[in-house]
């Protein structure tokens, strides 16, 4: 897991070929709203997905890991919240990997809980399970799937 401000996004282009137009994607968000929904920016390569949802607060947001993807999760608004714990550490699976949706559920719990204030991302690897909308209240977001094997 990685966590830092947008403005030092393109700090880590270097790890993932796919991180330079993810990050220029993002930071296009600020100088004009980003459309809502699913957004495919390079195939299924890179997707970038724009919501506003309300936060499930710690006891109702689950954690989630992926396989295929990498997540860069952006805070645009509101108050985001999310869990992290090591996949190596998740044994109580509630739902088995859906390779369609590329995710898998747990019901174990974050080992960290760290805020995501407003202009700030974080990248989560496959190996690392993560639990989003922990915090309170209306939340825009972007997520941005970048594809594992680029």
């Amino acid at each position: 897991m990685i966590i830092d401000h947008l403005d030092n996004g393109l700090h880590y282009t270097a790890l993932h070929p796919g991180f330079l137009a993810a990050f220029r994607y993002l930071m296009s968000s600020q100088s004009a709203p980003l459309p809502a929904g699913k957004n495919s920016i390079d195939g299924d390569r890179l997707v970038a997905i724009v919501a506003s949802e309300n936060g499930r607060g710690h006891s109702g947001a689950r954690l989630e890991a992926h396989r295929q993807y990498i997540d860069v999760q952006l805070c645009i608004s509101g108050h985001e919240e999310i869990g992290w714990r090591s996949l190596a550490e998740c044994h109580d699976s509630t739902q088995a990997y859906d390779a369609d949706r590329d995710i898998e559920f747990f019901a174990d719990i974050p080992q960290i809980w760290t805020p995501l204030p407003p202009g700030h991302f974080m990248i989560f690897y496959p190996h690392d399970a993560h639990a989003p909308l922990a915090g309170e209240g209306p939340t825009q977001k972007v997520v941005m799937k970048v594809a594992l094997q680029w």
